[in-house]
Parts: C-alpha cells; structure tokens; sequence
C-alpha cells in the first residue's frame, strides 16, 4: 500500500472501498436499452393480441395497403394501439376513439363530454395530451364552449394524419407486424403440410384396399 493511503484512518479506507465496490457493481450492471426495452413490450402487446385473435392474412394484408384500412378495422386498431403502447404514444389512438365515441353521445349531454375530452387530451399540459398546434388547439377550446357532435373534427383529423404520417410508417417495418404476418405464413404453411398428409394417407388406405 502506498504511503498516503497507509496514513489514512481504517474508516475512511473502509468507505473508499465501499463506494468502490458500489461504482464497480454499477458499471457491470446492464442497464437496459431503449430498444430493448421497446422490443419487449412489443413482444408483450403482440402476445396480449394473439390471445384475443390473431388477424387473419388478408387483414395484415389490408393493413399494409393503407392506414385507413387499419383504422376502418376493430382489430386493426387494437392491433395498432398495441404498437403505439409500445412507442408510448397511445393517447394519440386514445384521442380518436374517444372522438368517434363522442360522435355518438347523446345532445344533452356533450357539453360534459366535450370539456372531459379537452381536459384530457386537448389542452396543454393534459394527462394524455396530444400533439396539436396552437391555432388547432385554440379553436378547439372555442368549440368545446359551445359544444356540439363536429366540435373536435380538425383536432381529430389532424391527429389521424400525424398518426398516418409518422407511426405508421414505423408499424409496417415493426417486429409485431413482421410476427403477425410470419404467424400467418407459419399457419398457412402447417395447413398445407397436413392437407398434403391427409391425401397422402388416403391414397395409402386406398391402395392397401385394393
């Protein structure tokens, strides 16, 4: 041991080595990555939807045609929202649910609906707010004050093109889009194979018959 440390009280040597020990310990654990991190919720959403159904090859096929076809689809919206939880952008599919479904309330009671929605997702600093510009986001505060069944379209429409132009893109090149399409690829392939098996045996009886 050096001289200056060997005059140091046991203490303070004990504490260097603690905080040693701590620094090295940290530095060997991985800390995990955003991709990492990002591929595993995938991974966990993709699950969390085959449970439910896995879409058939023509919807995954339709889906990669155009947004509008995910979005004019229940599934293909579930399946899209379970992309967007992976990105931590859910709210923007959120927004546009709860536009669609406010479209649908009754008259008596949009003013109350209409001021849940901004507050939620509208106006800045919401709990799940969405990304608006300022003068759509003003004009939908002034719509909201006399609320009626059309008060949110511009703040819908310009959250379905945000979602169209840019998540989207991402989606198609997504490793949950890439599984669903491999599961159908698999499945086809399986049922290919038995129905293949199936009249091979057949003709096996037959033959052994004759």
């Amino acid at each position: 041991m050096c001289k200056g440390l060997a005059t140091l009280p046991a203490t303070c040597l004990k504490s260097a080595k603690d905080i040693k020990h701590k620094i090295s310990f940290l530095l060997q654990k991985p800390e995990p990555q955003a991709a990492d991190q990002k591929q595993t919720k995938e991974k966990t959403v993709a699950a969390a939807v085959a449970v439910k159904r896995v879409p058939t090859a023509a919807e995954v096929e339709k889906w990669k045609e155009s947004f509008s076809h995910v979005m004019s689809s229940e599934m293909g919206r579930t399946v899209f929202a379970s992309f967007l939880k992976s990105e931590f952008s859910e709210e923007n599919m959120d927004f546009w649910v709860a536009c669609e479904d406010y479209k649908k309330t009754a008259s008596s009671k949009l003013q109350i609906r209409a001021k849940q929605i901004y507050q939620q997702y509208v106006e800045a600093d919401a709990p799940n707010e969405v990304n608006l510009d300022a003068v759509t986001r003003e004009e939908t505060r002034q719509n909201v004050e006399n609320a009626c069944q059309s008060c949110f379209n511009e703040a819908q429409k310009m959250i379905f093109t945000l979602m169209e132009k840019d998540s989207y893109r991402r989606f198609l090149n997504s490793k949950l889009i890439q599984d669903l399409g491999q599961t159908q690829t698999t499945a086809a392939q399986e049922k290919k194979e038995k129905k293949n098996c199936d009249c091979a045996e057949n003709r096996q009886a037959l033959t052994g018959g004759a």
